[in-house]
Formats: C-alpha cells, sequence, structure tokens
C-alpha cells in the first residue's frame, strides 16, 4: 500500500471519530426545551382554519369537556 492511501485512510479514520465524538456530545451545546404551563397553554390564542376565520382562547377547549391540545412552537 501507498503512502497516500495510508495518510487518507488514516485521515478517514480520525475524521470519523471526530465525527462520532461530536455527534455523541451534541446535547451538551442544545439548549434544553422549556415545558408550557398550563396558564400559558389556556391563554393561548386559536384560529380555525376554514373560510371564516374565528379567534378564541384554548381555555374555551376544556371549559365544558376534556380536551387534547398539541402546542408547537414554530421558530422566527
Amino acid at each position: 500500500m501507498g503512502t497516500l492511501a495510508v495518510l487518507t485512510k488514516g485521515l478517514g479514520v480520525v475524521g470519523g471519530f471526530i465525527a462520532k465524538l461530536l455527534y455523541a456530545f451534541t446535547d451538551l451545546f442544545l439548549t434544553k426545551p422549556m415545558q408550557a404551563g398550563l396558564d400559558y397553554l389556556e391563554d393561548t390564542d386559536l384560529k380555525t382554519m376554514g373560510q371564516e376565520v374565528k379567534t378564541f382562547k384554548a381555555k374555551t377547549l376544556w371549559e365544558k369537556s376534556g380536551a387534547v391540545i398539541l402546542a408547537v412552537r414554530r421558530p422566527g
């Protein structure tokens, strides 16, 4: 095997090791998501998606009967 082939394989191994190491510690660099409390969720404005757009507070969904809400925050 030539010197260039050994060097290429060596760089590949080192690069792979560094990539795996960064992947293993990625969680340390990310901020932890905050959980939305009930006070925040019930005060959220919701809008319907039909022809006629209506706006109402999320609290009205579970005042009379149970409801399941998925809250997703889009960046930006």
